[in-house]
């Protein structure tokens, strides 16, 4: 099992085998692995992540790059022409004083750069800038508070920003024979030596002490589960492979997250579902977010297909791309940019380490 969360941003870590590529930057959360290295340094994901961030400026909009290069002229050429009037005409022109033509000058300056403008456009910026700031906002420039102004797009990321990013206990289905607190407890005894982000979650839902004296003959089966006897009973809790190794007919289960099953004395008794829940106002911000006339509101995330359509669903996105790498998000934020029929902004909206080259390349980036 490796945590990708720094590459991918989603907290269920990956299982893989001999055979499966794995992502620089990654941790081993369980077992030994011997890793052959396929890539230089300068290919490898976190490599990549940090060339696509310092490049990401570079693919501003051409408005954008044309105002700043226009920027740079205008203003030493209005101040050669001011020195122009107030040296050249009272040496060419008979009758002329400087006293004259350095005031001509200075009246020159002052309309060529509008005080009204100069002052009060600034002003506003800073007023809402501060306005945002006493909100918990923080925003990094006046360019991009006025570019939220014309956002038709935003796209987000899901863990930790549509969702908790925080795996817990969202669904017990037992057989009759079982109570819902019996499948639990036996499922967190079977778990109680695993430090796997499931099984934590397993033993916060159970929440009592573990007696582990009452636990006998644990055997953690890699990729599989585990096999345990509990006072008495044997126990076994993993995935659907732990099942059909052992030959027990267990339910097909249609449910996000991931699902545990669980078998007592070789008979099947039911599933627990571990999964990210939705964060209580995403809803809202999405339904929000389209009264006040934003176009399209997509979500890319690193997660499972079923996942991320099973949340947009949920949420009512227009669109879901998943199983995307940091390189592959920015791809897809490009081919958004260029989809799009308006001349609006792109926002992104994102959380972490591996959502920084998005967020640098949209028009405006959001970060929690």
């Amino acid at each position: 099992m490796l945590d990708t969360s720094a590459i991918t941003g989603e907290s269920v870590p990956r299982e893989v085998e001999p055979g499966n590529e794995i992502l620089s930057g990654t941790i081993n959360k369980n077992g030994l692995l011997t890793v052959e290295v396929t890539k230089e340094f300068g290919d490898s994901t976190v490599s990549k992540i940090l060339e696509l961030v310092q490049n990401a400026n570079s693919k501003k909009a051409p408005t954008e790059q044309f105002i700043t290069k226009f920027s740079r002229y205008y203003t030493p050429v209005v101040v050669f022409v001011a020195l122009a009037m107030a040296i050249i005409p009272p040496l060419v022109v008979s009758g002329a004083t400087f006293s004259d033509w350095i005031y001509r000058a200075l009246v020159f300056l002052v309309v060529s750069c509008p005080c009204a403008l100069v002052i009060s456009i600034p002003l506003g910026f800073f007023g809402g800038i501060g306005g945002a700031a006493k909100s918990g906002i923080l925003v990094k420039g006046s360019n991009y508070l006025e570019a939220i102004n014309n956002v038709d797009t935003i796209v987000f990321d899901k863990t930790g920003t549509l969702t908790k990013g925080v795996f817990k206990v969202t669904k017990i289905y037992t057989l009759d024979r079982e109570s819902e607190e019996n499948l639990l407890e036996y499922a967190a005894f079977a778990e109680s030596y695993s430090n796997h982000p499931i099984a934590i979650s397993i033993l916060k839902a159970y929440g009592k002490e573990i007696n582990k004296s009452e636990i006998e003959n644990y055997d953690e089966i890699s990729g599989h589960g585990i096999k345990v006897s509990v006072k008495g009973k044997r126990i076994l809790a993993g995935n659907k492979k732990l099942m059909a190794k052992e030959n027990i007919t267990y339910d097909v289960v249609d449910e996000t997250g991931t699902v545990v099953h669980v078998a007592i004395d070789g008979k099947y008794a039911g599933y627990i579902v571990i999964s990210d829940e939705i964060k209580d106002d995403a809803q809202k911000a999405v339904r929000e977010l389209k009264g006040i006339g934003v176009k399209k509101l997509v979500m890319l995330t690193g997660d499972s297909k079923l996942v991320g359509e099973a949340i947009g669903r949920q949420l009512g996105l227009d669109e879901v791309y998943a199983e995307l790498l940091p390189d592959q998000k920015v791809e897809k934020l490009e081919q958004l940019e260029k989809q799009k029929k308006t001349k609006g902004k792109l926002l992104f909206v994102g959380d972490g380490i591996n959502d920084a080259p998005v967020l640098a390349r949209a028009d405006v980036g959001v970060r929690f």
